[in-house]
């Protein structure tokens, strides 16, 4: 049987002992539960720095590792079962539940609650946090560093409106396969904004298109509302009105507001056109 390697860790050597029976592979073995502890580490589709870029997964993201080679990791995030290769110096061991979440666009780990002291990563919204203990207005995190409290909020809190989520990024740069505030594709945008409603959607637009998490499919040339999903072959973008949408594109080379009509216009010079609409569910609708 042919899975989809994205999403499934199996290779002709090495497979996840959950695809036993499913798949063939010379051995198979049980995951192990680690924590990524990196503010970003990137997740490539081969063990080399050179590979391609597939996603990245955010500091405090749980993963199952498969191996650890040479510098490198074979993972499957837990969030979105997404596969791949990662520096096994991002990762550590998982420790308690997360506490916290970054609620700023982006943050600093600092080595000392001060402001002044080093700073030993960058941390991007959303991030998961183990907060150790309260000294003043920074979090003194479990495994390390303290962030600035004003910049957290408690774990899992939801931000409904996905719509202004996703405008917070306006301007950031477009990054192929980039999941953070320093760059990030379409389906990021959509996965990221859509997540912190409390609403988990694959991470690729070709997933997304096809996964009724990402809501119900309107009918052909159906009113857009605020907050309906766009896909257009390869790409994924969320209205702003029945006229108006946001999205990471590589156009702009960042996320940026842009007119319906004018990328409409854009597809139809391609010989494209929207694919597909789809409407989050009503129980986590974007306020109007």
């Amino acid at each position: 049987m042919t899975l989809d390697p994205r999403l499934h860790a199996a290779r002709p050597d090495l497979a996840d002992a959950r695809l036993r029976g499913r798949v063939e592979a010379a051995r198979f073995v049980e995951g192990q539960s680690r924590r990524v502890a990196a503010g970003l580490a990137d997740l490539r589709r081969r063990p080399e720095a050179e590979a391609p870029l597939d996603t990245q997964l955010r500091f405090g993201e749980e993963v199952l590792q498969f191996e650890a080679k040479g510098g490198w990791s074979w993972v499957q995030n837990r969030g979105d079962g997404y596969v791949g290769y990662l520096p096994s110096a991002a990762l550590a061991d998982p420790g308690p539940a997360p506490t916290h979440q970054v609620a700023a666009l982006r943050t600093f780990r600092f080595a000392r609650a001060d402001i002044k002291s080093p700073v030993l990563d960058h941390l991007t919204l959303g991030s998961a946090l183990v907060a150790a203990d309260d000294h003043d207005r920074f979090l003194e995190l479990a495994g390390g560093g303290f962030v600035y409290a004003p910049h957290a909020e408690p774990f899992g809190l939801r931000h409904r409106d996905w719509v202004a989520t996703a405008e917070r990024f306006l301007d950031v740069p477009y990054l192929w396969g980039g999941r953070s505030s320093l760059g990030l594709d379409c389906s990021a945008l959509v996965q990221t904004a859509l997540g912190l409603a409390g609403i988990a959607v694959p991470r690729d637009s070709g997933l997304q298109q096809d996964s009724d998490s990402a809501g119900a499919i309107l009918p052909a040339g159906a009113p857009l509302h605020r907050g309906d999903l766009l896909f257009s072959p390869g790409h994924v973008a969320i209205a702003t009105g029945p006229e108006t949408l946001v999205h990471a594109n590589a156009y702009h080379l960042m996320v940026a507001h842009e007119p319906l009509a004018g990328f409409r216009h854009r597809l139809a010079q391609r010989g494209e056109a929207i694919t597909l609409v789809r409407r989050p569910h009503p129980a986590a609708q974007a306020p109007a």
